[in-house]
């Protein structure tokens, strides 16, 4: 039996929200992942099957491997279409506020367009601290990802009796992509008792993982050899690496949309290996370099970000942004290594 997420409080407040909604509005991060969309996906099929219109919202585009997932080739991409988002907003009598713990990780423009937004709010995250201002917060750092935060709430409220196969899938897909196909952010025995739930309806979990993973173009393989033999740098006295990329490289090779997700995470597999950086600069904002970072055991990734990269995450999976050159951002990662390197140091 699985605990309870919600209190009793914060069931009727639930029950409350959505009974008053008709025209709801979700919406998730800047730069969405697999758990952003698949949450958004499945709340999205949730609130139609109980009457609701819905649109989902999301700041700017994702990765091409994820619009198989259901509804997602009909989110409103705000930067491209930014029209439809302030007239889906202004309709709105409820915003659902999905995978994100600050309204400014939906980017300066869009975070305006939600603060003025009257309708009341529910937000659904697991990451730490939530500073926004919610009539209802169901924050647990503690889940692997939003989208088994999802699940739990469906299944205290009931409607996990009857989850379909197409929710089912973009609750997997959220699940398994935020803890890279359950090789981290995974020891807890309710994530499994959570996927059992899944399985019951029938989704297909090899298909899913197919889906994700087994989307490989040959430019994406030759920018990933590229990447790591070219562009990786590995500090093997501290136990990490890093990987930068920019957009001439990019465009050079002339990848999809997220050809470099699960770039990070590549280094880890090398033996002895703690942390792993990579650089890239943003596609669409110039001067802006994107930072992820992943680690094993106990390096706080977070803690890092935070400190270094105006970001943050979780312990072994975060990330942030630096609005300045390469080179620099390179010298910035060189400062954060040598603040953290005792830790980095330890066998």
């Amino acid at each position: 039996m699985l605990e309870r997420v919600l209190s009793e409080a914060n069931r009727d407040t639930l029950t409350q929200l959505l009974e008053r909604a008709r025209q709801v509005v979700v919406v998730c991060h800047q730069n969405p992942d697999g758990d952003a969309i698949g949450s958004m996906a499945a709340m999205t099929l949730l609130l139609r099957r109980q009457g609701k219109t819905v649109t989902a919202v999301a700041p700017n585009n994702f990765p091409d491997f994820l619009r198989w997932l259901p509804t997602a080739t009909e989110i409103v991409l705000a930067d491209r279409t930014p029209k439809r988002a302030e007239q889906a907003l202004a309709a709105a009598d409820l915003l659902v506020m999905l995978d994100f713990n600050d309204v400014g990780r939906v980017g300066e423009t869009l975070a305006a367009k939600l603060d003025a937004c009257p309708a009341p709010r529910l937000m659904i995250d697991h990451h730490l601290e939530p500073v926004a201002n919610c009539h209802l917060t169901v924050s647990r750092p503690d889940m692997s990802s939003t989208c088994e935060l999802l699940l739990r709430l469906m299944v205290d409220m009931g409607w996990a009796e009857v989850l379909t196969v197409e929710e089912a899938t973009a609750l997997y897909t959220g699940m398994m992509t935020d803890t890279g196909a359950f090789t981290y952010a995974s020891n807890r025995p309710e994530i499994f008792e959570a996927v059992s739930l899944l399985l019951r309806t029938g989704i297909d979990k090899d298909r899913i993982y197919r889906n994700v993973f087994f989307t490989y173009t040959e430019s994406r393989f030759r920018l990933l050899g590229y990447l790591l033999y070219v562009k990786m740098e590995v500090m093997n006295e501290l136990h990490v690496s890093l990987i930068t990329m920019t957009n001439e490289e990019r465009k050079h090779f002339q990848t999809k949309n997220g050809a470099t997700e699960g770039v990070v995470n590549l280094p880890l597999q090398m033996e002895g290996m703690k942390l792993s950086i990579f650089l890239r600069e943003d596609t669409e904002q110039h001067g802006l370099i994107r930072v992820s970072t992943r680690s094993v055991d106990d390096f706080p990734c977070n803690e890092m970000c935070a400190e270094f990269f105006h970001g943050g995450g979780h312990r072994n999976a975060a990330g942030g942004s630096l609005r300045m050159t390469m080179d620099e951002a390179v010298r910035v990662v060189r400062q954060a290594v040598k603040k953290y390197e005792p830790l980095l140091r330890q066998e």
